[in-house]
């Protein structure tokens, strides 16, 4: 709002100025500092209509629904990262939108969200003024050098982590060359984005008034569209009256550099970085490149899958490499809260192809960690994906690093590498069984991924030296790739119009990061970005629920249970328990399961499936044990040994494996049939993928009547939907379907219910109850 009651009681600029149309919705974001009010006075005094929300007191949602012109953010106490509110978060909403201005604390969101550090400077200052050197450029058009300005601050942005994205506008000369000291301003090179590490409100400060002036003529989103303004250009700055003609574009106060060194690329940056830090982490004892090698050669690495095979293999017409990436050199922080495995089986339940799992830990906020636990959250997945390393390697250890950790493939760019470390290093990936992605960006590069053989050519949409993005760079080199190769588009595809041309051009894959990770709905958002549906469909019946009769004591009993529509007869085979069958009477039982059929019952279709996405573990499972024309043998065992139920498996031709004790999970991988393994709510292992084919929740040791807390289950259930289980504990004809309604919105979470003292009278099993509660289960829907 206006406020024609503001005097500007400083001697600098006393008088107010009129309105300004283009600043009519400027919203201040208070990050609870005593300074908003001086920034909102001198904003309101050159012409911008105000508003003020406190940082914790506005959603980003009702921020986007007011419709600001100008963003502006307050100083104020702490750190960016846990102590500014909503700013963090609406910067980078905002970003390339409208103008942004931020003071003090917001230059630190700033900083902080396109991926810099903000640290202590080593110096504490409060009110004091310090001359500022600036390139005369945005806030800074049309101001003399070294104006005073106020600091009240302990932390800002550094230079060694300043981002790609960001230039220094100004600093605090340090040194009698006058270079470049603690950081006091930051301008984005694309975006209308400008903060100040200092106080342009302060009355102490001069030409504060002129700064917010400048700003509030700023435009639009971009430094494209202000142009016409001589806001921010690839000129050199200009210094102390130097105007960045060639002759000084190497200069420092005027002084000509015999040793110019151009800024590096963040390409080079970071691989300069990487080179020091795997040099490092050579010379520790477990991470020596003997060790790996010693580790690989015991064939521990995790089974691989075909990279290329995958790749042809979509449930849509186009394959997705899906992203794990929390934060980019270009747009700062993405999402650091991100939990990596459960983001890869978000993705490849949305039918990704390939996970693509940045590793590099500085810019893209990732690790080698991330890619083993990602492989581990995919493990035994029907159809999983195939997992990427995505990082800067030039070295045959990052390579079978990789490898160790789970990856079925890595990434080399053409741009980082010469000819022959290229070529070395793709044959040694494919030596370990991984075809790498070659990664190009221009013709010249298209032509080394061809001489090299390459099998699966990625291009980059973002130049890595400028890291400007063009859309057009994958169809231009389309027409450079062989036939046999398959092209995939990497960078900057955010939504379905950006990857109709690729359809039509013959790209195979798209790769997408950050859209992915933003989005709301991970398979609402790759279903409208690749086309909407799933191909490759087939007609899949209603999943309803299996039943096991546990404890069958004789032949008959288990004719009756399968006659009347079970799915599984249990048998007990622990010495000593009530329940617990003769040698003869388990044959019989065996004889019955393997001659009786189960009565045909029809089953509506209920979804379509596709036979090219990725299936959770536990859904495959239960569906293996659906896909029976007849009833299973399931053999139930406590605390025997290993050699002992393997031979009862074999004898009596079990078909599923009950362990009801301690046994260790990983007796799954080596006992020759499916397992179902005992578990309580808090047990670790229940939710392992690639063992147990189904865990059982039961109330005790099983057949004491004991009902199941069933709000054990719905917890248990809820914090792992892709859980599939045997329910069992207390159930009988009369409660089972009650006991199920009361979870009725995990129905599909239940694959089988087992009862055993359920269907007994007087400790006898009786075949009406058998009946009964076969007919009760199985009408539950």
């Amino acid at each position: 709002m206006r406020g024609p009651q503001l005097v500007d009681h400083s001697p600098n600029n006393p008088e107010p100025t009129a309105e300004l149309p283009n600043a009519s919705n400027l919203i201040l974001i208070d990050n609870y500092d005593s300074f908003t009010w001086n920034v909102y006075q001198y904003l309101v005094l050159e012409g911008a209509n105000v508003t003020v929300y406190r940082n914790d007191e506005i959603t980003l949602g009702e921020l986007i629904d007011i419709k600001p012109t100008q963003l502006v953010f307050s100083p104020g106490p702490g750190h960016p990262d846990h102590d500014a509110g909503i700013s963090c978060e609406v910067i980078r909403h905002f970003a390339g939108r409208i103008p942004i201005f931020g003071v003090c604390m917001g230059e630190q969101c700033i900083f902080s969200v396109f991926g810099g550090r903000v640290e202590v400077t080593g110096e504490i200052l409060h009110g004091k003024t310090s001359l500022l050197r600036h390139d005369s450029k945005g806030i800074y058009q049309g101001l003399a050098q070294d104006i005073p300005v106020t600091r009240y601050h302990s932390l800002a942005g550094t230079h060694l982590s300043l981002p790609e994205s960001l230039e220094v506008t100004s600093w605090i000369a340090h040194g009698s060359d006058g270079g470049k000291g603690i950081i006091m301003g930051v301008r984005h090179k694309e975006y209308v984005i400008e903060g100040v590490q200092f106080h342009p409100e302060s009355i102490l400060t001069e030409e504060g008034r002129h700064m917010l002036r400048n700003f509030l003529k700023m435009e639009g989103g971009t430094w494209h569209e202000n142009k016409p303004r001589r806001y921010p250009s690839k000129r050199a700055a200009v210094v102390n009256g130097l105007d960045g003609r060639k002759d000084n574009q190497n200069t420092s106060n005027g002084i000509s550099n015999p040793n110019p060194h151009p800024k590096k690329s963040i390409l080079e940056t970071i691989f300069e970085h990487r080179k020091r830090s795997v040099d490092a982490q050579k010379l520790v004892p477990s991470q020596r490149p003997s060790d790996l090698q010693a580790s690989y050669n015991l064939s521990i690495s995790p089974p691989q899958i075909s990279f290329l095979d995958r790749l042809r293999q979509s449930p849509y017409s186009l394959s997705l490499m899906a992203e794990i990436k929390r934060a980019s050199p270009s747009k700062g922080i993405i999402s650091l809260e991100t939990c990596a495995p459960q983001q890869a089986r978000e993705y490849a339940l949305a039918g990704a192809s390939v996970i693509s799992v940045l590793t590099e830990p500085e810019w893209f906020k990732g690790s080698i960690d991330d890619l083993r636990a990602v492989r581990q959250s995919l493990e035994g997945m029907k159809n999983r994906p195939a997992v990427l390393r995505k990082e800067f390697i030039f070295d045959e250890y990052q390579i079978l690093e990789a490898r160790l950790a789970g990856a079925d493939t890595v990434l080399l760019i053409v741009k980082m590498l010469d000819e022959s470390t290229l070529r070395r290093l793709y044959q040694y990936s494919q030596s370990l069984g991984m075809e790498p992605l070659v990664e190009v960006n221009t013709v010249d590069e298209m032509d080394i991924a061809n001489k090299l053989g390459a099998k699966v050519i990625g291009v980059n949409n973002r130049n890595l030296t400028s890291f400007e993005v063009d859309l057009e760079t994958t169809s231009r080199l389309m027409c450079q790739v062989p036939e046999s190769s398959i092209v995939c588009a990497l960078s900057g595809i955010s939504g379905p119009d950006d990857v109709t041309a690729y359809r039509k051009n013959g790209v195979g894959a798209v790769l997408v990061g950050e859209a992915l990770m933003r989005a709301a709905d991970t398979t609402a958002f790759v279903q409208n970005l690749l086309g909407g549906s799933l191909i490759n469909g087939v007609s899949t019946p209603k999943r309803e629920l299996m039943v096991k009769i546990c404890g069958t004591r004789s032949p008959e009993a288990a004719k009756v249970a399968i006659e009347a529509g079970a799915d599984m007869i249990g048998i007990i085979l622990v010495e000593g328990r009530t329940r617990c069958v003769t040698r003869d009477t388990a044959m019989a039982i065996s004889q019955i399961c393997k001659t009786t059929s189960k009565p045909h019952r029809k089953k509506a279709v209920s979804k379509v499936s596709s036979t090219t996405a990725a299936l959770e573990y536990f859904e495959h499972t239960s569906d293996n044990l659906r896909q029976q024309d007849r009833a299973l043998l399931v053999g139930v065992f406590r605390n025997q040994s290993l050699d002992y139920v393997l031979e009862q498996q074999r004898v009596l031709g079990l078909d599923l494996i009950q362990l009801h004790g301690s046994e260790p999970i990983e007796w799954a991988s080596v006992i020759p049939v499916p397992v179902v393994r005992r578990f309580g709510f808090q047990d670790p292992g229940l939710g392992r993928r690639g063992y147990h084919a189904l865990p059982l929740l039961d109330s005790a040791l099983g057949g004491t009547g004991k009902i199941l807390d069933i709000v054990g289950v719905r917890n248990t259930l809820e914090a792992d939907l892709g859980l599939r289980v045997v329910l069992a504990g207390g159930l009988t004809p009369e409660n089972v379907e009650d006991i199920l309604n009361q979870i009725s919105d995990l129905h599909h979470n239940i694959a089988v219910v087992d009862v055993s003292s359920g269907v007994e009278e007087n400790g006898e099993q009786s075949l009406d109850r058998i009946r009964a509660f076969v007919t009760a289960a199985k009408g539950i829907i």
